[in-house]
């Protein structure tokens, strides 16, 4: 990483991937301790942008109207993948009042009731999976027996979306997530690929509803708003992508992380009532992405103790620096399930772009990981931690494989 001068402020490169296990990135680390909020040059688009580290810094830009998504729409923005990920029509580029209709809309049809009508599907396929790799024997891949197929069978499930289209969504899903510039091309397909997929889909569930998710998202109205054609169709998109993609390696990143901490493992096996707690505690460790994702602009000159972010800049959060951060959560690199009055991490976001999936992320981690615990009591990786292998092109941290014996 270098450091250069473009007027007062010093700007910062760095490739924002780090591959090192889950070790947090140590540029990022720096930054929060050194320049919490700072310049930076991404690896992609125009200009230079800012970076954020701290807790309180962050929970401003991702919850100020000072600072819009929307702006970004037909912007070159800084970032770290070749093309943009995000669509316009998306709800993660909204702002309110747009962004509160949409989500009042989504959360009547998306509630915690349904995602809790689900557990039992969702036991019974972790039953199934975990049948399958008990078959298989020891060593097992948990990746491909477990995590590789759960969320991804729970996100379709309750979107009715047929068992032969599942593989080219996933194919889809995971190409275009790539940070690598060689793969700019197919990332741009896949994208178009589940838009289009999910266009036809949308809309034959809106002419014909059914008991699904999309259906429900298509007849939901909060008055007389719902949401348009082309709304409905990347949300529908964007809860498959997200819902199944963040779920399935936090999976394989909670499991690894447990096994390499014997300690948290033992402790967790001896008081199972902890799970929840013990769950959000690994979300706020556990750095399980490359970087940052999508930026804000500022509409106006915003003051970070002393540092002005101008009016028209692009501004990046790094919400898994603000879950390290030790002016809200002490010790921040020590796992303690025992946190006392801990603050609310930034695992799924924080403010108006909240995740509205968490619940559903929470549920399917709570049973798989209670589940998991309960029959193989001796669970262990299979090989040395060292040699597990890591994904490097994603934006995504997790373990390409992760071999287990019981």
């Amino acid at each position: 990483m270098t450091d250069s001068e473009i007027g007062p402020e010093p700007v910062r490169s760095c490739p924002f991937r780090h591959d090192k296990a889950l070790e947090p990135d140590p540029f990022m680390s720096r930054m929060l301790q050194e320049a919490p909020v700072t310049r930076v040059q991404m690896p992609y688009g125009e200009g230079t942008c800012w970076l954020v580290t701290r807790y309180d810094y962050v929970a401003t830009v991702t919850s100020d109207k000072r600072f819009s998504r929307a702006a970004l729409i037909g912007m070159d923005f800084p970032r770290i993948t070749p093309a943009p990920i995000v669509q316009s029509e998306a709800i993660n580029v909204m702002d309110p009042p747009d962004l509160n209709r949409v989500r009042k809309i989504i959360v009547k049809a998306f509630t915690t009731k349904q995602v809790e009508e689900q557990r039992p599907l969702t036991q019974a396929t972790v039953n199934e999976l975990l049948d399958g790799m008990e078959e298989h024997g020891a060593p097992a891949d948990i990746a491909d027996h477990l995590a590789g197929r759960l969320p991804l069978r729970a996100i379709c499930d309750m979107l009715q979306i047929p068992e032969e289209d599942r593989r080219q969504i996933r194919q889809w899903a995971m190409a275009m997530m790539s940070m690598s510039l060689t793969e700019k091309t197919s990332a741009a397909e896949a994208k178009a690929g589940l838009r289009a997929y999910f266009s036809e889909l949308s809309a034959e569930r809106r002419a014909n509803p059914g008991s699904d998710l999309i259906s429900s998202l298509a007849q939901a109205r909060v008055g007389e708003e719902m949401l348009d054609s082309e709304e409905l169709a990347v949300l529908a998109m964007l809860l498959v992508v997200t819902g199944h993609d963040t779920t399935t390696y936090d999976i394989c990143n909670v499991i690894y992380t447990l096994l390499t901490h014997p300690d948290h493992l033992a402790d967790l096996r001896s008081r199972p009532e902890i799970l929840p707690q013990a769950l959000e505690e690994l979300l706020r460790y556990i750095p399980f992405r490359q970087g940052v994702g999508i930026p804000r602009v500022a509409l106006e000159d915003v003051e970070f103790d002393g540092v002005t972010v101008k009016k028209g800049d692009v501004v990046h959060v790094s919400y898994l620096t603000a879950n390290r951060d030790g002016r809200i959560f002490p010790d921040p690199d020590v796992l303690d399930f025992d946190r006392k009055d801990p603050a609310v991490h930034m695992a799924f976001g924080y403010g108006s772009h909240h995740c509205l999936g968490s619940h559903m992320a929470r549920m399917v981690l709570q049973v798989t990981l209670a589940t998991l615990l309960e029959r193989f009591p001796k669970l262990r990786l299979a090989v040395p931690a060292e040699e597990v292998k890591w994904n490097t092109t994603s934006i995504w941290r997790y373990p390409l494989t992760l071999p287990v014996a019981w």
